[in-house]
């Protein structure tokens, strides 16, 4: 892949930077990595799997089998698929959770620590806590139990620092918050000693074959019931496949035997509603007629004993034949009045029971025995069967509206059907009551010629039998409902029970976890090397230099590791001196090229201070020296000079001296350690620098000194902060532009490269300074001398075992 820069259109992203920046992380890598693969063995290694185990019922539409014609009390309901749904809805329902958690007390958990955390072990501790119903215990801590002996424990609990602590009612499931006076309390008890502490308040009591061992310990725990039912619910799950009545159950937990127990209460509760909701018509019709009853029974007692006592105060003892057959005649207009009104009362409850309910297929219908009119019983059935067949597309349609339209039509109209069947019969019934009791009247004047005490008597028999007769009724009618309560059977069948057969925990495979925490540490180390990469606007490598500019590059510099700036002086056989003499040739080389004779002049400048301009003036000065040339160094950075103090010379006078026409040139001159190098510092600073570099007396000074010396090197200021060095250039037979790694900013060079352009710069080269061979990133970009220039140098720096590999991997 090609990376680079654009110098006249803008800079691209360099991947290969990129690559290397990022590798460069690889310290930060690794130490991420242990640490993040520490961090995740640990969780490993205490985490406590769950079991799942299930069961599975089905739901049946079960008819009672003593359910006959001739019973007055009947069950309708919508089928199969409603009641699925209804068992469904129960079954995740958080009222139905509540009393599984109840029954089981589940709020009470039993710990005993193991290697890393504390384990629920359930029932398998070796006793039990009963709770006062109506105390508050203490919540969401775990209190201690140390067993001395077989007898005896201790209870213990730390609460720190703790100011307040949460307690909870678990009969009411109120919830307070009581201040803490005292953190820390340790007791004895006796099985079945009655403890009555702040926070815990009940008895501990023994389990039958249990085997208890001196000081061991165990925690129990007590935990909001809210919050424990709210957990069994997220790990309870209930799964039913479309017209299917079958339901399986499953329930994940860390403790099987709770899950097997949690599981099978939860279905014997379901059961047991689901039985007792079936059961509930017969138990209200019970207590209905019970109520009857009592009622009848006290009438008839004071009708038998009004009966009685007219007979003995009478001495009546028999009844004349006449008198028997006029009150049978009657008695059986009396019954068949009575016929007539359990008709009427059927129809007006046929016809409430239409108009206050909307839904025939959930609730029980009353029976139609009774009412002779046909129609009512067909029209009632076909809607029965129409509301059944809405509940089951109820459950298995979902969107189509139009269906439930059509059935709601055809339910509507059979409803207005039967409506006017009931009122026609009752009409009916009414006008043949009327004629009845036309009769009942004509009958009983017949008893005007019976004597007075006859007709008493026979009025006070008739109300006994009457009442007779109604309580026969009502004895008969409760029969029924106790025969249908005692056989009914609940629609839930258990097909399968939760078991433990010796189910292993959910596997999950956590290698998984390492390859995540690989990536968890790698990721930000690319986007953190992205970010800085695509940030970045420094040179990091001499190769940049060609993407960045069309000026050549003249030499490379390495780093200087002498305690000044006379890196040639003080370590003439260095690598750092071979750069230099490597950049004197090239400048010869230059020369020649240009047909350059006689004396010779150096401009060295860069963009801002501390590129290591004054550093690449002061060896390449030296490096001159050294060939024997006549050499001079003259400081012309007039604002801020500096290389007086590696020579150890005083700048009191200098160049300003002698520009402003103080000192002459023999008189600013000074002689170095470095044979054949002369020193021309700056001198004080001047108030006008500028006008100074570009008077008559500046072109004098550069004629005289090139009479004097073979070689004369300029330290000119920045071109990046002051025009001064581009005023300079016109003295220059060559010009260096230094630029340093990791430090001078790409966006520097605009100003040099669109001078160079526009040729207002010539025979300009740049000097790259302290090039790192390992780079900013530990990996090198192919410049230096390699192992033949470590032959002739004084030092040779030893590699170590990581770069010995990285070398080895990039050949």
């Amino acid at each position: 892949m090609e990376d680079g820069f654009d110098f006249q259109n803008g800079q691209n992203f360099d991947f290969k930077e990129f690559v290397f920046r990022a590798l460069s992380y690889w310290k930060w890598f690794l130490l991420g990595l242990c640490i993040v693969f520490y961090v995740v063995y640990y969780q490993n290694i205490r985490r406590e799997f769950p079991y799942t185990l299930g069961a599975s019922i089905t739901v049946q539409d079960d008819k009672n089998p003593l359910f006959t014609a001739t019973t007055s009390l009947v069950f309708n309901y919508g089928g199969i698929s409603g009641k699925v749904q209804e068992v469904l809805l129960n079954l995740t329902s958080r009222k139905h959770h509540e009393k599984v958690v109840d029954s089981l007390k589940l709020y009470i958990t039993y710990l005993k620590q193991g290697r890393f955390y504390k384990t629920d072990i359930y029932k398998q501790a070796p006793f039990e806590f009963e709770g006062k119903i109506e105390s508050y215990q203490i919540i969401g801590h775990a209190i201690k139990i140390t067993f001395l002996n077989e007898n005896s424990f201790q209870i213990s609990y730390d609460f720190g620092e703790l100011e307040e602590v949460v307690l909870q009612n678990f009969q009411s499931k109120d919830v307070k918050t009581v201040n803490l006076s005292e953190g820390i309390l340790s007791e004895t008890y006796n099985f079945g000693d009655y403890i009555d502490l702040p926070f815990l308040k009940g008895r501990i009591i023994k389990r039958e074959q249990s085997k208890i061992v001196s000081q061991s310990e165990y925690f129990i725990r007590f935990n909001n019931f809210d919050s424990t039912v709210s957990s069994f619910m997220q790990s309870y799950i209930v799964r039913n496949e479309s017209n299917s009545p079958l339901l399986t159950v499953r329930l994940t937990n860390k403790n099987k035997p709770k899950i097997v127990d949690y599981i099978n209460t939860s279905i014997f509760i379901l059961d047991r509603d689901q039985l007792q909701r079936k059961n509930q018509y017969a138990i209200n019709t019970i207590e209905f007629i019970d109520k009857q009853l009592s009622r009848v029974k006290g009438e008839l007692t004071k009708k038998a004993d009004s009966l009685n006592d007219f007979m003995r105060t009478n001495k009546i003892f028999d009844i004349e034949s006449e008198s028997a057959l006029l009150t049978a005649k009657i008695e059986e207009y009396k019954d068949e009045k009575e016929l007539f009104n359990e008709q009427l009362l059927a129809l007006d409850l046929l016809k409430n029971y239409l108009n206050t309910n909307n839904d025939y297929s959930d609730l029980q219908v009353p029976s139609t025995t009774g009412i002779s009119e046909g129609n009512i019983g067909v029209n009632v059935s076909k809607i029965v069967l129409l509301s059944a067949e809405k509940s089951k597309l109820a459950y298995s349609v979902r969107n189509n509206v139009s269906v439930f339209d059509d059935l709601n039509r055809q339910i509507g109209a059979l409803k207005l059907v039967v409506l006017e069947n009931i009122a026609s019969e009752k009409f009916n019934i009414q006008s043949q009551l009327k004629a009845l009791n036309s009769k009942i009247y004509n009958s009983e004047r017949e008893f005007s010629t019976i004597p007075e005490s006859q007709q008493r008597l026979r009025a006070i028999e008739r109300e006994y039998l009457l009442s007779q007769s109604t309580y026969d009724l009502y004895l008969a009618k409760r029969g029924e409902a106790d025969l249908i309560k005692a056989s009914n059977v609940s629609d839930i069948v258990l097909i399968e029970p939760a078991k433990d057969t010796g189910q292993g925990r959910n596997a999950v495979n956590l290698n998984i976890r390492y390859v995540f925490a690989f990536f968890t540490v790698l990721i930000p180390v690319f986007l953190v090397a992205f970010i800085v990469t695509f940030f970045d606007n420094k040179l990091h490598a001499p190769g940049d230099l060609e993407k960045l500019s069309s000026i050549p590059l003249l030499g490379v510099i390495g780093q200087n590791d002498t305690p000044n700036n006379l890196a040639v002086f003080n370590k003439s056989q260095s690598a750092m001196a071979e750069a230099f003499r490597a950049i004197r040739s090239s400048l010869q080389f230059m020369y020649k090229k240009h047909d350059l004779e006689g004396s010779k002049t150096v401009l060295v400048t860069s963009s801002i201070s501390g590129e290591g301009k004054t550093f690449t003036a002061i060896n390449i000065a030296s490096v001159f020296a050294l060939s024997g040339k006549r050499t001079v160094l003259v400081g012309l950075d007039l604002r801020k000079p500096k290389i007086f103090d590696d020579f150890e010379l005083k700048n009191e006078i200098g160049v300003v001296n002698h520009l402003i026409g103080q000192k002459s040139l023999s008189e600013i001159v000074q002689h170095t350690k470095v044979e054949n190098l002369d020193i021309i510092t700056s001198g004080p600073i001047p108030p006008n620098p500028s006008e100074l570099l570009i008077s008559e007396t500046m072109d004098n000074l550069i004629a005289e000194l090139k009479t004097k010396y073979d070689y004369i090197i300029l330290d000119t200021p920045p071109v990046g902060l002051v025009a001064d060095a581009l005023e300079l250039l016109e003295y220059a037979d060559a010009s260096l532009y230094v630029v340093r790694q990791d430090y001078t900013q790409k966006d520097m060079l605009t100003l040099i490269n669109e001078k160079h352009k526009n040729g207002v710069v010539k025979n300009i080269s740049f000097i790259y300074n302290f090039y790192n061979l390992k780079g900013k990133y530990g990996y090198g970009y192919g410049y230096g001398y390699g192992d033949y220039a470590n032959g002739y140098h004084d030092v040779v720096e030893k590699k170590g075992f990581f770069n010995n590999l990285i070398s080895k991997f990039k050949k």
